[in-house]
């Protein structure tokens, strides 16, 4: 494969973006062209793209938001505003990631840790505190008779167990910090759960303002 680059997501991605959910995600509608466009116009900075001379490998999408206001349990639904992204606040110091998607065909290829670091980038030229996700549980359901999911990521973090996404998660650098129930709730694979983790920013100063996205643009 040729050089991989990401970049801010772009308007004219939209429709390589749809195809590649349904690619992806086969069961589950794409997001439309409207809420994408939404999603653009609420936090530019905090849309990236994975590409290639062959086209899209893959997306990742972030809020920022003021965590105390969703520190207790939430869902995916209720956080993003089913996507519209009405909840992003421009004084919030979390970026709060909301989607990361990879073409299947381009995993193992570093399309990920790429995206995933765009995040960490972003959250230090803004002078976030921190990055916080909660990540599908996608093994779970093939252990979800045998243990709770919280013992399942349990496992997965001492090394017993291995998840597709927390284990990578991991890998990032980022640290574990319970499960959410409900969290998407038609999630079948993760029988609904997700892991909450998060990554600190070394550089954050708390005594400096938040950059506005201007001025990293």
């Amino acid at each position: 494969m040729s050089s991989i680059r990401v970049r801010h997501t772009h308007p004219q991605d939209i429709p390589s973006l749809i195809a590649l959910q349904k690619q992806i995600y086969p069961t589950i509608p794409p997001w439309s062209e409207a809420r994408l466009l939404e999603q653009l116009e609420a936090f530019p900075q905090g849309q990236f793209v994975a590409e290639s001379e062959e086209g899209l490998l893959g997306c990742s999408s972030s809020i920022t938001v003021v965590w105390d206001d969703w520190m207790d349990s939430h869902s995916w639904k209720e956080i993003t505003s089913a996507g519209t992204f009405e909840h992003h606040n421009p004084a919030g110091r979390t970026l709060y990631g909301v989607e990361v998607f990879v073409d299947p065909e381009s995993q193992g290829q570093g399309v990920g840790h790429r995206l995933y670091e765009a995040r960490r980038n972003l959250c230090r030229q803004m002078n976030l505190k921190r990055v916080i996700a909660c990540g599908r549980l996608p093994g779970y359901h093939r252990h979800a008779k045998d243990m709770s999911a919280e013992l399942y990521a349990q496992k997965v973090i001492w090394g017993d167990l291995t998840d597709p996404v927390l284990s990578f998660q991991i890998r990032e650098g980022f640290s574990y910090c319970g499960v959410m129930d409900n969290y998407i709730p038609e999630d079948n694979e993760s029988c609904g759960y997700a892991s909450l983790i998060v990554w600190l920013n070394p550089d954050y100063q708390a005594d400096k303002p938040l950059n506005t996205p201007k001025d990293i643009l």
